[in-house]
């Protein structure tokens, strides 16, 4: 595999794993979480497991979400938010893209959503728009967006505010799918500084809207250097994500994100796909590779986003 491709399938199985390996341990405060080398998808003795019910190696909300844009984005070969709107409800309706044909966790704005498209509320709108709407459910599945647009920067700002309108119409929201997009993508294109060149993409972008540059300037970057607590507000789960891409594999970016409890399949999967563009699907370590649930669904996919990027480079659009 190509080092262009291993970063692609790097990045989907990051967040996959990443997800799977969080969902044992969610609910749980930082203090009852195991020891380092014991963060496993099969936790210690004695641990009580959160969804008790859920094979080891199943993902959760986020990676069946993920998957469900993944599909629609090479389906469609464009982002097209009705047909995403409908795989969301097959998802949760039919346990479309899970491993184990079984839905297990739902957010609260993701279900207030698709309420909305069950009564026909355009998918554009369905996403509840007021600030106590900012979890991190549209956060988490959007990194396949970056993985197939082979659009300019400003066109993926677009289509990560636009995905996100589908659950979470708040602009904070919006903003941080966008800060999250730019950031994996110049992890994809080697930028030197990636967040810092994400930052100063957005300003630029958002100079003349008051509403978007008031969400980055005073809601998102002032928290940047505040540590995360794992928790399930979308600014929280990007700075939880940020902060421990310290660690230098990606073994330790994905503990160092279980560790901090809480909303941990999420901020597994949110920082798991970041760091598997940085080491790549190489980096990834076999023995969670192997237990890993639905592997067919996976590399279905994957192939099929491996032969829309070819024969592109990845490189700065």
């Amino acid at each position: 595999m190509n080092t262009g491709n291993d970063k692609l399938a790097g990045g989907l199985y990051g967040l996959l794993i990443g997800d799977a390996l969080g969902v044992p341990y969610e609910f749980h405060a930082p203090d009852q979480i195991p020891a380092w080398d014991e963060i496993e998808m099969e936790p210690p003795p004695g641990f009580r497991r959160a969804h008790g019910r859920t094979p080891i190696g199943t993902w959760s909300d986020d990676g069946a979400q993920a998957l469900a844009l993944l599909d629609s984005l090479l389906t469609c070969g464009e982002l097209d938010l009705d047909d995403f709107g409908k795989r969301i409800v097959d998802w949760y309706e039919n346990a479309a893209y899970t491993p184990d044909q079984r839905v297990f966790d739902c957010g609260i704005q993701t279900g207030d959503a698709i309420r909305e498209l069950l009564r026909g509320t355009p998918a554009y709108a369905a996403g509840r728009a007021d600030e106590m709407a900012n979890g991190n459910g549209s956060l988490m599945r959007v990194l396949p967006l970056v993985l197939w647009h082979q659009g300019s920067d400003e066109d993926l700002i677009r289509d990560a505010h636009l995905q996100s309108s589908v659950t979470h119409g708040h602009p904070r929201s919006h903003v941080c799918c966008a800060l999250y997009c730019l950031w994996a993508r110049y992890f994809l294109t080697d930028t030197q500084d990636p967040w810092a060149e994400a930052v100063a993409k957005l300003r630029g972008y958002y100079a003349d809207n008051g509403p978007y540059i008031e969400q980055l300037e005073f809601h998102i970057r002032p928290l940047e250097d505040i540590p995360g607590t794992g928790g399930g507000y979308v600014v929280d789960c990007l700075r939880s994500a940020r902060q421990v891409q310290g660690e230098s594999s990606y073994e330790a970016v994905v503990k160092a994100a279980i560790a901090l409890g809480r909303d941990t399949d999420t901020t597994g999967c949110v920082a798991g796909g970041i760091a598997g563009l940085r080491f790549g699907l190489a980096g990834i370590p076999s023995r969670w590779l192997d237990v890993l649930q639905g592997k067919e669904l996976v590399e279905n996919l994957l192939a099929r986003l491996l032969a829309s990027r070819a024969p592109a480079a990845i490189e700065k659009p």
